[in-house]
C-alpha cells in the first residue's frame, strides 16, 4: 500500500510544478489535465509498482539526468502502462511518431501546444526529481534518444534556450 501513497504523491508534486510551468507557457488547461491518465489503474497500478515496488530482475531508476528507459525495463506491466500513457497524451515527443509499413519511421511535426506541454512536463519532472527548473541541460544530454521532426526540433530548441536564458538571468 505505501508504493501507492508514494507513487501518488510524486504524482501530484509533478502535476504541480507542470500546472506551474504552464500557467507562465499560457497553456493552463494543458496543466489542469496534465497526466490525468496516470490516475487510471492501467498505469497508475504498474507505475507505482515499477518506481516503488520491489520486483526482482526490475531495471529501476533513472540515470543521473533524470532519464529512464521505459521501453527496457524488464517488466512487462509498466512496459505496457508507459505505452498506454504515451499514446493517451500528446505531450510526449512518442506520440508524434507513425511507424510505417515497411519498418520505417515517420516523424510528424509537433503541434504548438503539446510541444510546450513536453516543455512543462519536463520543467516538472525535473523540478519534483531533482529541483531542476532548466530543462535545457536534461535535453541537450538526451537529444539524441529523442526522435523529433525537424522542424519541432528547430522550434524546441529555440523555446528551451530562451527558457534557459530567462531561468539563469534570474540567478
Amino acid at each position: 500500500m505505501l508504493k501507492y501513497l508514494r507513487y501518488l504523491k510524486y504524482i501530484i508534486r509533478h502535476k504541480w510544478f507542470v500546472f506551474i510551468a504552464c500557467c507562465k507557457m499560457g497553456i493552463i488547461y494543458r496543466g489542469i489535465i496534465h497526466d490525468l491518465s496516470k490516475l487510471l489503474p492501467s498505469e497508475f497500478i504498474p507505475y507505482a509498482r515499477y518506481f516503488y515496488g520491489d520486483k526482482k530482475g526490475i531495471k529501476r531508476g533513472r540515470d543521473k539526468t533524470g532519464y529512464y528507459k521505459p521501453y527496457d525495463t524488464g517488466d512487462k506491466d509498466f512496459d505496457f502502462a508507459w505505452l498506454l500513457h504515451q499514446k493517451r497524451n500528446n505531450h510526449h515527443w512518442q506520440w508524434w511518431i507513425l511507424p510505417l509499413d515497411d519498418g520505417g519511421l515517420k516523424m510528424i511535426q509537433m503541434s504548438d501546444v503539446a510541444m510546450k506541454e513536453m516543455i512543462c512536463d519536463w520543467q516538472g519532472a525535473g523540478m519534483a526529481i531533482s529541483r531542476r527548473k532548466d530543462p535545457l541541460p536534461w535535453y541537450e544530454v538526451n537529444k539524441d534518444n529523442i526522435q523529433l521532426h525537424p522542424t519541432t526540433r528547430k522550434v524546441l530548441e529555440n523555446k528551451l534556450n530562451l527558457i534557459s536564458k530567462k531561468i539563469n538571468s534570474k540567478k
